[in-house]
């Protein structure tokens, strides 16, 4: 992928500065214009972006819709249905001491945004930023990754063909062209992708106190207590861990399994992958491929410790790997060091439900938290852990809920998003009192005559 020079870049910023500063973008009309006009893009492309996400990631098309489109178009639907609402002006009391004044909180656009995507969910993550930007009324500058150039050159040509630069446009390019983009003064940055890209992300940031939305990743746990439903467990693991064949910054990351019924629930994993992807996992059509030669190295090197259960074949032509379970693991293991973005899920051993919370607790916080069991027993896990989301007795799902936010936490990044949070992440909350001056009682002046009063008021 081509990168984008630095004078196309200043270029580009400027012109949306000098666009945001005729206050359009303001305007609820032009920004719910905009949302229709994107849902109505993405809709005669539909078919386009499911063949671009096939010749990238070998995502099936029903798998594009499930992960990407619909979500994307979900959230659009959301926020044309409340954009009206969220935008007005929200009243708050007043304090006794500033009568007769009125308070309000009034949510106006950052101004000129930059939103970074990865790899892993292309459309998804580059065009639900975006919706939130619109719906703000920012303007905004998008940059998708090199390692998906097929969906990268559609959706250019997607936001070429139905926006204004000026207002939204979209820059292609790898580490040089991120560079170049950080350098400029935005009002926003909002990135997606791993801690050590959000490091850089945050150091050049703090050049102009920029804001920034940082979302990470992380090694995400899953605990299966005594008392899980096995059978939906394993199909509800399954189904998380492999979605785009592991590379989902919120898969379960690595499975700790009571030990009474850690044999089981192995051999309920290994039939609910023979359900879902055949016998011949290699053949279906619903099994994606390792994003890039690197990547995929990257995975292969994992997979020399522990005792593999289950499968650890690989084919480095078509970059497949297939669904690997390594048991027997410890945690100075290579596989527990970083994520793993990929189809291989390392199992740890536990007696006692302390134990997998001291060691979740003695690493970094992760984006996703997933436990099997009683309620009850959920309820005092999560009470001793934190995570950026969770699920219990699921996988994933808490990311389909547009009234829930969505980010990290420490490590895994620092900001939310989805519905409403997608409004305001791109919003200033602004506060503001309104004094009459019909009347102007003296008690705030100088030199304090009705202090004694005003003591009592505070």
């Amino acid at each position: 992928m081509k990168e984008t020079d630095e004078k196309s870049i200043i270029q580009l910023h400027t012109k949306q500065r000098q666009f945001f500063a005729t206050h359009q973008t303001k305007d609820i009309p032009f920004r719910l214009k905009q949302l229709q006009k994107l849902k109505k893009v993405i809709l005669q492309n539909k078919e386009e972006i499911e063949k671009a996400l096939w010749q990238d990631l070998h995502k099936s098309s029903e798998e594009a819709y499930i992960t990407e489109t619909s979500i994307v178009l979900g959230e659009i639907d959301y926020h044309i249905k409340h954009l009206k609402k969220w935008a007005r002006p929200e009243r708050v009391s007043t304090p006794l001491q500033l009568m007769p004044s009125k308070s309000r909180i009034i949510s106006e656009p950052l101004g000129v945004v930059l939103i970074v995507a990865p790899w892993n969910y292309p459309f998804q993550l580059l065009m639900n930023p975006l919706v939130g930007a619109i719906s703000a009324g920012c303007c905004s500058i998008l940059k998708p990754s090199p390692d998906t150039p097929t969906i990268a050159k559609l959706m250019e040509k997607m936001i070429a063909e139905n926006f204004d630069e000026q207002y939204v446009s979209l820059v292609q390019g790898g580490r040089d062209t991120n560079t170049r983009l950080f350098a400029q003064h935005f009002d926003i940055m909002f990135f997606t992708g791993s801690p050590t890209v959000g490091k850089v992300v945050m150091k050049a940031a703090a050049e102009f106190l920029t804001p920034v939305i940082l979302e990470l990743g992380g090694k995400s746990p899953c605990i299966v207590d005594a008392d899980a439903n096995l059978e939906v467990a394993a199909k509800r693991i399954v189904w998380g861990k492999l979605i785009n064949a592991g590379q989902t910054c919120i898969a379960p990351d690595y499975l700790f399994a009571h030990s009474s019924i850690k044999d089981q629930l192995i051999q309920e994993i290994k039939k609910q992958i023979v359900l879902m992807y055949g016998e011949n996992i290699k053949e279906s059509r619903f099994y994606p491929r390792i994003v890039n030669d690197r990547a995929f190295e990257r995975l292969i090197g994992l997979l020399h410790e522990g005792e593999i259960v289950l499968g650890g074949e690989f084919d480095a032509e078509e970059r497949f790997i297939t669904p690997t379970i390594i048991d027997h693991v410890s945690p100075h293991f290579k596989v527990m060091q970083g994520e793993i973005f990929g189809p291989i899920l390392p199992v740890m051993t536990f007696d006692k439900i302390e134990e997998p919370i001291n060691y979740i607790n003695s690493h970094e916080k992760p984006l996703a938290f997933y436990y099997f069991g009683k309620n009850d027993n959920a309820k005092n896990v999560l009470y001793k852990t934190t995570s950026g989301g969770a699920c219990v007795n699921d996988t994933l799902m808490h990311i389909g809920n547009h009234k829930l936010p969505f980010g990290g936490v420490g490590n895994s990044g620092m900001g939310k998003y989805h519905g409403k949070g997608s409004f305001s992440a791109f919003s200033n909350q602004r506060g503001v009192v309104i004094t009459p001056t019909w009347i102007d009682l003296p008690l705030k002046y100088v030199p304090f005559k009705y202090f004694k009063l005003l003591n009592k008021i505070l």
